[in-house]
């Protein structure tokens, strides 16, 4: 019985190892613009896209999903977060990649399209209060 208690507590240990190796700290976000803040520009129509540095862990992606709802994600990529990988913008503004490992997310809901990235970005919350966006954690 104490074996199997042992091999238990090695597998979990591993297994929670490797979980943090995709850890992204939390960073205050307060984030906070009219829409007709020429920053968010692209985010006029659906499927437009912005980043803005100053926040979070290596900037925030603020994304227009198809269904007009918003959604944002901080740019450090889940590949090796501990170098603060910024991601970029593709074109086509549906993913964004990160230049030094070649990961690629979606920004419809943060998940991993591409190899070697295998957690979501890190998602922040969105509120639209009258004409004015923000994002918080």
């Amino acid at each position: 019985m104490k074996r199997l208690i042992g091999i238990l507590f090695i597998v979990l240990l591993v297994t929670s190892c490797a979980k943090e190796n995709n850890f992204i700290p939390d960073y205050p976000v307060n984030f906070s613009a009219p829409l007709t803040d020429p920053r968010l520009s692209r985010l006029s129509s659906p499927g437009g896209a912005v980043t803005i540095n100053g926040y979070g862990v290596a900037g925030i992606v603020i994304y227009r999903r198809p269904d007009n709802a918003y959604v944002a994600y901080d740019r450090c990529s889940t590949v090796n977060p501990e170098k603060k990988n910024a991601v970029v913008l593709d074109d086509p503004v549906i993913t964004v990649t990160d230049p030094a490992s070649g990961a690629k997310y979606s920004l419809y809901d943060g998940s991993p399209v591409k190899a070697p990235a295998k957690t979501s970005l890190k998602r922040y919350n969105v509120a639209i209060a009258g004409n004015n966006l923000q994002v918080t954690n």
